[in-house]
C-alpha cells in the first residue's frame, strides 16, 4: 500500500518551522493568566482597632489604595483579599503599624503608605522601628523620625561627632537636628546649643533692609527659633538665651572661638564659602557634637562661588567619624505637593545639563575644530 502522506525532505524545515510559527502564535494568542487572588485573615488586638484603622477607616482606604486589594473589617478581624504578595505585605503593614500604636505612636494614612514602601523595598528597619523611635516630647506632642531616611539620620546623628543632613526642603533636617540637641541638653550630655547660619541673602541685600545689625539678620535666624519654641518652654528660652546656654548667631561670629560641651548646628549650609565651611567646623572642641544641614540645590551665594557644602561632600566623605546623611523628595514631610515640586525641579535640572553638555560636545567636535 502506497503511502501518499507528504514528505519533508531531511534539512527541509520550511513546513515545520511554519507549524512552529503557528503553535507560537497560538500560545501568545492565549489570555495570560492574572496572579491568583487568595483571602487570609488576620486577627488583632481590639484596642488597637480604632487607632489603626484611623478616622472613617482612612488607613484602610490608604492601605487598600497602595496595594489594590480589598480589606474588609469585622469586629477585629481583618480579611485580605488579592494576589498573595499584597496580602502578604497588607498583614505585615497592620502588623508593624498595630505595634507602632501599643507603642503610643500616632497611624495615619501617610505613615501606612511609607510603611508599605519600606517594606516593598525591603530594607533591614522595620516600620515599627522607624516610626516608635521617639526624639523628645512636650505637652503632648512627640518628634519622631517619619521616614526611614531620617531615622537613619538621626542614628547616625548618636553614632557620629559631625553629621551632614543634606537633601531638599521639607525634609526634616534641621528640625531633626533641632530635636536632638535639645534632646542632648536636657540629658545633661551637653552643657550649651548653638544655632547658627550663615547670613546669605536670596536676591536681596542686607544693607536695603531697615533696623539696626542685629534687626538685619534675625530675620535669617527666625527659622531656629520657631523650632526652639516647638520643643521648649516659651518662658525658658529667654532664660537660656541670657544664660548663654542657648546661642543663636550669625556665622561670622564664630570665628576664632573654640566650642567645647556644646551641640552646634549650621543651617543653610549650603551657602557658606569652602572658607566659611571650613572656618566653622575647626570650632569643634571637646565633647562637642556638630550637625550641618543644607540644599545643594538651594545655593544663593554671589557670582556663582562654590559651595562650601558641596566643597565638604567631596573632601570629608572618607574622614572616620563624619558622616554624611542623605535625604530626597521621599522624605519631604510637608504638604505632598512639596515632594512633587522637589521631584519637578530635578528632572528639569537633570535636562537643562543634559542639553548644555551636548551642546558643548557639538561646539567642540569635528566641524567646530574646522571653523
Amino acid at each position: 500500500m502506497s503511502d501518499n502522506t507528504p514528505r519533508v525532505a531531511a534539512g527541509d524545515d520550511s513546513q515545520t518551522g511554519s507549524r512552529s510559527s503557528r503553535a507560537a502564535k497560538r500560545q501568545s494568542a492565549r489570555p495570560v493568566l492574572a496572579e491568583a487572588r487568595v483571602s487570609e485573615t488576620m486577627e488583632l488586638d481590639p484596642a488597637v482597632m480604632f487607632p489603626l484603622l484611623g478616622s472613617t477607616d482612612g488607613n484602610l482606604r490608604a492601605l487598600e489604595q497602595v496595594l489594590s486589594a480589598e480589606i474588609h473589617v469585622r469586629g477585629n478581624v481583618v480579611t485580605f483579599e488579592g494576589a498573595p504578595s499584597d496580602v502578604a505585605v497588607g498583614k505585615r503593614v497592620l502588623t508593624e503599624l498595630a505595634a507602632v500604636v501599643t507603642a503610643g505612636g500616632p497611624v495615619t494614612p501617610d505613615a501606612v503608605r511609607r510603611s508599605v514602601a519600606m517594606l516593598t523595598r525591603g530594607v533591614s528597619e522595620s516600620p515599627a522601628e522607624v516610626l516608635s523611635l521617639d526624639i523628645l516630647s512636650r505637652r503632648g506632642k512627640t518628634i519622631r523620625p517619619k521616614t526611614l531616611n531620617q531615622k537613619r539620620y538621626v542614628d547616625a546623628i548618636d553614632a557620629n561627632t559631625i553629621v551632614f543632613g543634606v537633601g531638599p526642603a521639607g525634609t526634616g533636617k534641621t528640625y531633626l537636628a533641632m530635636a536632638k540637641a535639645v534632646q542632648a541638653l536636657q540629658a545633661k550630655q551637653v552643657s550649651r546649643i548653638i544655632l547658627t547660619r550663615p547670613a546669605v541673602e536670596a536676591g536681596e541685600r542686607l544693607g536695603f533692609l531697615p533696623g539696626t545689625l542685629h534687626d538685619k539678620i534675625d530675620p535669617y535666624l527666625r527659622p531656629l527659633h520657631d523650632a526652639l519654641h516647638d520643643m521648649m518652654d516659651v518662658e525658658a528660652i529667654p532664660k537660656l538665651m541670657a544664660a548663654g546656654i542657648i546661642e543663636v548667631a550669625p556665622l561670622a561670629y564664630m570665628r576664632g572661638r573654640t566650642l567645647n560641651d556644646a551641640f552646634i548646628i549650621l543651617d543653610e549650609a549650603q551657602n557658606t564659602t569652602a572658607e566659611q565651611m571650613k572656618m566653622f567646623l575647626t570650632r569643634l572642641g571637646f565633647n562637642s557634637k556638630i550637625v550641618v544641614t543644607g540644599d545643594i540645590t538651594q545655593v544663593d551665594l554671589p557670582g556663582g562661588s562654590k559651595s562650601g557644602l558641596r566643597a565638604a561632600s567631596e573632601i570629608l566623605v572618607d574622614i572616620d567619624d563624619i558622616h554624611f546623611a542623605k535625604l530626597d523628595s521621599s522624605d519631604v514631610v510637608r504638604h505632598r505637593l512639596v515632594s512633587s515640586i522637589v521631584d519637578a525641579y530635578e528632572r528639569f535640572d537633570a535636562s537643562e545639563t543634559a542639553s548644555s553638555n551636548r551642546a558643548a560636545r557639538r561646539g567642540t567636535g569635528p566641524r567646530a575644530a574646522h571653523r
